[in-house]
């Protein structure tokens, strides 16, 4: 199905799509292009999957490619993410070769085209290299949560960063020293997408026990990849307290990326942490699962995003777009997301998460009020259309270095 601006008006507005046809009449003479490390799994290509096409819809010549890289390259990218948020992790000589290595093969075959080029995190951050050679206007843009990263791997990335014309980050939280202007630019969800469309009751409950889970009992859902730093183990230890006073079921539901090595390891500590408790559902997801996954949220009571480390989270803003209560970790950009006892929980530890969800299991009100409060601010602060203003302006703003850098406001 061909993706058009128009379809979104009547969710998001007849001034919002206005603003966007006005802003893309400014800048159709530019063209623009993506840059990240994989086509599926994660939040970076669940975005541009959207965005690109409805960027062509309204006449910009957009594009979105993505890097090469071995198995090698993305155990150390996986390190730097690591070590970016600040995790305790060894990187040596050789490690930084490989990723030298393959950034040389990359810039040896890359095609690069665009007047203004978006670069999506550390992965293809050396491209910018190429500059000299192709010209344009060049942007990292920084999806992850470096407010504390290891100032070894942090110094590394500088001395790229530095020579973008610009940077963009998620939330004021993540910015760093650098010469370069600093933009942010909040993620967003797709309110048409397979993920987020409405569906009806009937086609939720068929999903919902094609999986095995009682939709006559509470459902408690994690929806993530099986990544550490979204702590699934903290999860499975707050869904045991909460069993003490309630009747529960736990959903862990998630896949890989293909630039994140770890995700078996993870899905491994998962399912041996779930034992044989027969209420504990731990399931692996294919990629293009995004109606099971709508579905599955949708007969949730609670959901859960108790990441450690977040650089935005969007299954919280899926999350809330459905009017689903929120339980998320107190980090990152869960946090511009999650107005604390208004549109979701925030907490610290597997305690703290099961004292809210035995809260909003015993009070179907609250859990009512805090979904609509959230579905509202979701719809205001954090759809795609909003997404693609920030960039339409961007392109204006990277154009002319002298254009004031406040129209970019944050939510």
């Amino acid at each position: 199905m061909k993706e058009h601006v128009e379809d979104y008006r009547p969710i998001v507005g007849a001034q919002v799509i206005d603003e966007l046809l006005l802003l893309a009449d400014r800048v159709r003479h530019r063209s623009l292009q993506h840059i990240n490390s994989t086509s599926v799994g994660g939040g970076v290509a669940e975005i541009l999957s959207r965005m690109v096409p409805l960027l062509r819809d309204l006449g910009i010549d957009t594009r979105w490619d993505v890097i090469k890289g071995n198995q090698a390259f993305f155990a150390v990218t996986k390190a730097f993410h690591n070590a970016l948020h600040g995790g305790d992790e060894t990187i040596n000589k050789e490690m930084i070769q490989v990723f030298r290595d393959t950034t040389e093969i990359n810039l040896q075959d890359f095609d690069t085209f665009g007047d203004v080029v978006m670069v999506h995190d550390p992965q293809p951050v050396g491209l910018i290299t190429r500059r000299s050679v192709v010209g344009g206007r060049w942007l990292w843009r920084c999806h992850i949560d470096i407010s504390t990263p290891d100032p070894r791997i942090w110094e590394f990335l500088r001395q790229f960063v530095s020579q973008y014309d610009g940077s963009v980050f998620s939330m004021p939280d993540f910015a760093q020293r650098l010469s370069i202007p600093q933009f942010m630019v909040p993620p967003s969800i797709d309110p048409l997408s397979e993920k987020n469309r409405e569906l009806s009751d009937a086609e939720v409950q068929a999903v919902v026990e094609r999986y095995e889970l009682d939709p006559e009992r509470p459902i408690l859902t994690q929806i993530s990849r099986f990544d550490r730093l979204k702590d699934p183990l903290g999860v499975i230890q707050a869904y045991r307290l909460v069993r003490r006073h309630h009747d529960c079921q736990l959903l862990l539901a998630g896949g890989g990326a293909t630039d994140d090595p770890e995700g078996q390891e993870v899905l491994q500590e998962v399912r041996e942490a779930a034992g044989d408790d027969q209420d504990i559902h731990v399931l692996e997801l294919p990629p293009f699962s995004d109606f099971d996954i709508n579905a599955l949220v949708r007969g949730s009571t609670v959901v859960i995003q108790k990441s450690i480390k977040e650089g935005f989270g969007l299954t919280v803003a899926e999350a809330l777009w459905k009017r689903k209560p929120v339980i998320g970790g107190a980090v990152g950009g869960i946090k511009l997301q999650l107005l604390n006892g208004v549109t979701g929980f925030l907490v610290h530890s597997p305690e703290g998460a099961a004292n809210r969800i035995t809260e909003l299991l015993a009070n179907r009100e609250l859990r009512q009020a805090i979904g609509d409060a959230g579905h509202r601010y979701v719809r205001d602060n954090f759809l795609t259309t909003r997404h693609i203003r920030d960039y339409l302006l961007l392109m204006l703003a990277i154009e002319n270095k002298d254009t004031d850098l406040s129209l970019l406001t944050k939510p």
